[in-house]
């Protein structure tokens, strides 16, 4: 795991965390995790951090651009591939 330290042992050493979070988004926490069949709250949370900073998949920027283009699906403003094509000058 990135940014472990270990004892001789070979295991990982285990440090506490504390951060705030709000009793609605804890309830969301807690359902997830045990609707998802985890054991713990913690092993949650380790997983769902482990998969972030092992995964990364959108940086903020890239996550607000994607929900944007979902709403110009939604409502309707979309082009076909041939208008594309035009408008950007390929021909593939």
């Amino acid at each position: 795991m990135s940014g472990a330290t270990t004892d001789g042992d070979g295991e990982d050493d285990i440090t506490t965390v504390n951060f705030k979070l709000t009793e609605s988004f804890l309830d969301e926490i807690d359902d997830t995790w045990q609707g998802r069949g985890f054991n713990s709250r913690s092993e949650f949370i380790r997983y769902t951090l482990r998969d972030a900073v092992e995964f990364p998949t959108f940086d903020r920027d890239e996550l607000v651009a994607l929900l944007a283009a979902e709403v110009d699906i939604q409502e309707g403003n979309t082009v076909s591939a041939e208008e594309a094509r035009d408008r950007f000058g390929t021909n593939e």
